[in-house]
């Protein structure tokens, strides 16, 4: 996203991302409780099987609404049915990251950085469709500034030595 869509962007956008974010903590923490009683593979498996029940609910509600449309969608590309590959192997590793020293917040400042980074790889390289950018300083700076701020909340947050 460019400054300039970024700016001309409706507020809801950026709510919603931030709501998301408050939403994944507390999704990392129950699943991270569920593989403390059992195992981060039960908590994958237990975190998808009500996902999907969810899921299901929400396309029941919404199909009844919604007009149906008489153009066909494009395929997706193949790649795309691999999230929940990722989902699965995410579920999986904060669930033990999180009950470990690093905590909900070293796993969350961790997993924002390693997000960051890959994205900014994401958008040099083209991967997945994206349209290829080449990442400027501001880029470099912000990276580095999640990277920072992650490596002071594990070093140097509540729960440190």
């Amino acid at each position: 996203m460019t400054t300039e869509a970024a700016r001309s962007s409706h507020p809801i956008y950026f709510i919603g991302a931030f709501a998301t974010g408050g939403l994944l903590t507390f999704m990392v923490h129950l699943n991270g409780e569920l593989a403390r009683y059992g195992n981060p593979l039960f908590s994958s498996w237990t975190a998808h099987g009500t996902g999907i029940i969810a899921a299901v609910i929400l396309l029941l509600v919404v199909h009844r609404r919604r007009t149906p449309r008489l153009e066909k969608a494009p395929d997706a590309p193949w790649w795309a049915y691999l999230g929940g590959i990722s989902g699965a192997a995410t579920v999986i590793l904060t669930s033990t990251a999180v009950n470990s020293p690093l905590g909900l917040s070293g796993t969350l400042a961790l997993g924002l950085a390693g997000q960051v980074a890959f994205s900014v790889a994401a958008d040099s390289w083209g991967l997945f469709g994206l349209p290829k950018r080449r990442p400027d300083r501001r880029d470099i700076v912000a990276l580095g500034l999640v990277v920072t701020g992650a490596a002071l909340i594990i070093l140097f947050g509540r729960g440190a030595a």
